[in-house]
């Protein structure tokens, strides 16, 4: 009887092995992969289809097989060890050191590493049995991840504890740590998680950085706007920058001018095409899925005043995942470029930090946070190219020689003439003034 209990025990330990397989392998099975199978015309493959069609359904059925026979293994060694080892605490120290050991190793480590190792060979060979179990289950195995949910504190997983959006990321950083993913590709997954926290205002192209062109210009006008700017895409404007009546797309500007000359003369807002507009609050993911669905590249933002706050394409919220995407016409400038002498030309959004650490001075200011915001409030107004204005540094005392820092607007881009770069030079002290 004794030696039947036994191998009894052992067969369900080797059931729950199986599971405890099944479920590692499940775990890192996807539909792709079950794709993968079909076209390699593997054996099994379509069994192995409808188990990764529904992946939860089955972790429940392998999670409950693998408990029950875990548990039922546990009774048969510890009733074995009451019949043979003398004594009750002696008989149950045995059974639970046994179960522990056996847990550990055979249900534990061993099945889990071969699961991960090959998910889609596992997983093939336990939809033979998962299948038909899950049919004989029924809703067995969900109505006890109901009840464990009733139980947990706080709002449980529907489906059963199995995937979240954290573990997700845990499982990313340990792939890029064991050095199964590049680190770029890792940055992108991330980014992917961030995009369903990141608002359309955050990706979106600036007001005054937006090129547009009123409604009454003319399509020359507009095609020479486009060719001069870049923009394929451009904002129509009626009353005032707010009033986006439109969008007017090169293609159509240059398709217009090719069946007919004439055309050239007439007003951009005949060639225009109506406007999109998204509150600056809307999620970036739902953007983009938006943008998917109705095949537009640009949309208009708009702030809670209804004002335009700028413009946001598709290709802004991808840079959110991918990064910088620039094409041949793009020239990307260095932030800084050392001419020589301490001078310096630097980019007009440039941290006034990052300026101060080229003089070694802590330069701090409450009302600006750029280079090009610095100029304009020394001067006064909006910069144009060629002002001019000093800055006073002559309170730090890293540099007793150095007075001031000599900002000078350089080049200008945009419709609105916006500086670019700003050329920056030390003033000193002439020899032989004291400072007095």
């Amino acid at each position: 009887m004794t030696g039947q209990l036994i191998v009894l025990a052992v067969l369900l330990v080797v059931v729950a092995w199986l599971a405890a397989c099944a479920e590692a392998g499940l775990a890192r099975t996807t539909r792709i992969s079950a794709e993968e199978a079909v076209r390699a015309g593997r054996r099994g493959s379509a069994k192995l289809t409808a188990v990764a069609a529904d992946p939860v359904r089955y972790l429940n059925v392998a999670l409950l097989v693998r408990v029950a026979c875990e548990m039922g293994a546990a009774a048969l060694v510890t009733y074995v060890s009451l019949e043979r080892v003398q004594g009750t605490w002696q008989a149950l120290t045995v059974a639970i050191g046994v179960m522990v050991l056996v847990s550990f190793v055979a249900v534990g480590v061993s099945p889990r590493t071969i699961g991960r190792q090959h998910p889609v060979g596992t997983t093939t060979a336990a939809a033979y049995v998962l299948l038909p179990l899950a049919r004989i289950m029924g809703p067995v195995p969900r109505l006890l991840i109901l009840v464990g949910n009733a139980l947990t504190p706080g709002k449980g997983y529907r489906m059963g504890p199995f995937a979240s959006e954290q573990e997700l990321r845990a499982m990313v950083d340990l792939a890029e740590k064991e050095s199964l993913i590049e680190d770029e590709e890792a940055r992108m997954v991330h980014s992917v998680f961030e995009l369903g926290d990141t608002l359309v205002r955050e990706v979106m192209v600036p007001r005054t950085d937006v090129v547009t062109i009123e409604r009454f210009k003319t399509i020359r006008q507009a095609l020479t706007l486009a060719l001069r700017s870049g923009f394929s895409r451009i904002p129509v404007t009626g009353e005032n920058e707010d009033d986006v009546v439109g969008i007017v797309y090169v293609k159509d500007l240059a398709r217009r001018t090719h069946i007919n000359r004439e055309s050239e003369s007439e007003p951009v807002s005949s060639a225009m095409r109506p406007a999109f507009f998204v509150p600056d609050t809307k999620n970036a993911d739902d953007m983009l899925r938006e943008m998917q669905r109705r095949r537009i590249h640009v949309a208009v933002v708009i702030d809670e005043y209804g004002s335009t706050a700028g413009i946001v394409t598709i290709e802004d919220i991808l840079e959110e995942i991918v990064g910088e995407i620039t094409d041949e016409y793009d020239r990307e400038l260095p932030p800084v470029e050392p001419l020589g002498e301490q001078r310096y030309r630097v980019t007009a959004r440039l941290d006034i930090g990052d300026l101060g650490e080229l003089y070694d001075l802590e330069l701090d200011d409450e009302d600006v946070e750029t280079v090009g915001g610095l100029l304009a409030k020394s001067l006064g107004r909006v910069p144009i190219a060629g002002a001019t204005g000093e800055v006073d540094v002559s309170h730090d005392g890293s540099d007793p020689g150095l007075t001031a820092l000599r900002l000078t607007a350089e080049s200008a881009a945009g419709r609105r003439n916006k500086i670019v770069t700003v050329l920056v030079e030390p003033v000193r002290t002439a020899p032989g003034e004291d400072g007095a």
